[in-house]
C-alpha cells in the first residue's frame, strides 16, 4: 500500500527554455510520477527565464550548448538557488548543470568562466568530444545513458566521483560525475532518471527519508533489459 505524505514534495525544473538538451527536463516528470505513485504529493514547477527561483525540494539542472549555458550560470549566480542549495535542497545536475555547480568551466574556443563554486570541480576542453553510450558501475548497479560533451571534469580533494565508467568517458575515461552532501550529478542524458528508474526512486529516498516501496513499470523493464544486453555474453 502506498504510504500517505501530507506536505507538498515540490520538484523544481530550472531554466528548461536553456538547459534542456536531449530530453532532460523529463527528469522533473519521472521524479513526480514515480513519487506520485506511492502517495506522494508531488508538485512539478519549470522555472524559465525571467521567473523567480521558488522554494524546492529538489532541483533539476539539465545539459545545455555553451551560449545558454553561460547565460544559465549568470541568470543562477545573481538568483536564490545557492541560498537554497546551503539551506538543504537536493539537485540533480546532467552536463552542462554538471559543469556550472564547479568553480569553473570552459566552452568552445577554450575560453574559461566562473561556476557557482557550490562544489570543489573544474571543467576544461578535452582533446576531442565524447559522443555516445555512457554506462558507469554506481555501487551495485549500472547508470546507463547518453553522453554527447567535450568537457574534462577534475574533482577537488573530498570530492566523491557518482560511478566508475563503465564505457564512453564521463568526467575523464575513468569515473563519471560527482555526489556530495545533497548534490547528484552525471553527464549521462537520457533523460538519465527515466532510463535509469532505480536512480530516481534513491534520489527520492534521500529527500523523503524513508525507503520507499518497489514498483515495476516500463520504464523498469526497459532498464532491466538494457543492462542484460550490456553484460558479457
Amino acid at each position: 500500500m502506498a504510504r500517505e505524505v501530507n506536505t507538498v514534495l515540490t520538484i523544481a525544473t530550472l531554466l528548461p527554455d536553456l538547459l534542456g538538451t536531449y530530453g532532460d527536463g523529463g527528469n522533473g516528470l519521472v521524479l513526480a510520477q514515480r513519487a506520485r505513485q506511492r502517495g506522494v504529493h508531488a508538485l512539478l514547477v519549470p522555472v524559465e527565464l525571467g521567473q523567480e527561483i521558488p522554494e524546492a525540494s529538489i532541483y533539476l539542472l539539465g545539459g545545455g550548448e555553451d551560449g545558454p549555458q553561460r547565460l544559465a550560470c549568470d541568470l543562477l549566480s545573481k538568483s536564490s538557488f545557492k541560498q537554497r542549495v546551503d539551506n538543504g535542497a537536493t539537485v540533480v545536475a546532467v552536463c552542462a548543470g554538471l559543469q556550472i555547480l564547479g568553480h569553473s568551466f570552459s566552452v568552445e574556443g577554450n575560453d574559461r568562466y566562473q561556476g557557482l563554486g557550490l562544489v570543489d570541480v573544474e571543467t576544461t576542453r578535452g582533446t576531442s568530444r565524447s559522443v555516445g553510450e555512457l554506462c558507469a558501475r554506481v555501487g551495485d548497479r549500472t547508470l546507463v545513458g547518453f553522453e554527447n560533451h567535450g568537457g574534462h571534469t577534475t574533482l577537488g580533494p573530498g570530492i566523491s566521483p557518482f560511478g566508475q565508467v563503465l564505457r564512453g568517458r564521463g568526467n575523464d575515461g575513468a569515473v563519471d560525475g560527482y555526489r556530495t552532501g545533497r548534490i547528484w550529478a552525471t553527464y549521462a542524458h537520457g533523460p538519465v532518471l527515466a532510463l535509469n528508474p532505480w536512480l530516481a526512486d534513491l534520489v527520492l529516498e534521500s529527500v523523503l527519508g524513508y525507503e520507499l516501496e518497489p514498483m515495476q513499470s516500463v520504464a523498469d523493464q526497459l532498464y532491466a533489459e538494457r543492462c542484460a544486453a550490456l553484460s558479457p555474453r
